[in-house]
């Protein structure tokens, strides 16, 4: 497994992202919504993608707020999406704008903490829907889009768990590690026929909803902001990263 550090100190131009679109899975809440923020920040159409509508809204009028190039906006639950329901978003991402860029996987869900002997199977194959069966279907349907662009990004959102197996942290931790697994097949698969790279970040303990949920007892202010880690997340999706592909980025 090829595992790199953030690029140190990257800063990114106001118009990294000028003229491109972008699609964030998990756009309403913790590092996605941050990540939408700061795409559109930096010149992106960012089509915000999540399972709470209202949620989604309060994004998307942040961004019209401040300016930033007028999002897209699909209300979508990857734990009961279809492949029918895929090829539909992508022929209409395509009627409305043309092409894709990039494409941030960073929907996920935490599941139990508990032994795999007291898992329950029905929220077991709930994360790996949401955690790895959504994101192949919707990368898979959406690769001709993304395979229009000179040059574009798909990012994968791993964690420390998804490297080294670790107790109690089951169906999440498993899935992680399928994440890093399709990373690699994929990246390998177009590294000499596409101009599509593939990356994963970790994004490591950050202050959001799910790390709070699976650590109670820990201080959240002990942790980095979403924001404090955007600089991967840009350099990653912008063109500053054309030729890395193949490679798990930790963000801390």
């Amino acid at each position: 497994m090829n595992i790199q550090p953030a690029p140190r100190n990257y800063q990114a131009t106001p118009e990294l992202l000028s003229g491109k679109t972008v699609l964030v899975t998990g756009a309403g809440d913790g590092i996605g919504r941050v990540a939408a923020l700061t795409y559109a920040a930096h010149g992106a159409t960012v089509v915000l993608l999540g399972r709470t509508e209202s949620k989604l809204e309060a994004v998307y009028d942040e961004i019209e707020v401040a300016g930033h190039p007028k999002p897209g906006l699909v209300t979508m639950d990857l734990s009961q999406v279809t492949d029918d329901q895929c090829v539909q978003l992508a022929q209409g991402l395509a009627e409305e704008f043309g092409h894709l860029d990039g494409l941030l996987h960073n929907a996920s869900l935490l599941g139990e903490r508990r032994p795999i002997e007291s898992s329950s199977y029905a929220v077991w194959q709930e994360v790996m829907q949401v955690n790895v069966n959504a994101q192949f279907v919707l990368t898979r349907r959406l690769l001709p889009m993304l395979q229009t662009a000179p040059s574009s990004s798909i990012i994968l959102t791993s964690s420390g768990v998804g490297r080294i197996g670790k107790a109690f942290w089951g169906a999440y931790c498993v899935s992680k590690f399928a994440t890093e697994g399709f990373m690699q097949v994929l990246a390998s698969e177009l590294e000499n026929t596409s101009s599509i790279r593939v990356n994963c970040i970790n994004p490591g303990g950050t202050n959001t909803a799910m790390r709070r949920t699976a650590f109670p007892a820990e201080n959240p202010t002990d942790n980095p902001a979403p924001e404090d880690i955007m600089g991967v997340y840009l350099y990653l999706m912008g063109e500053d990263s054309i030729g890395s592909t193949g490679i798990s980025f930790n963000a801390q």
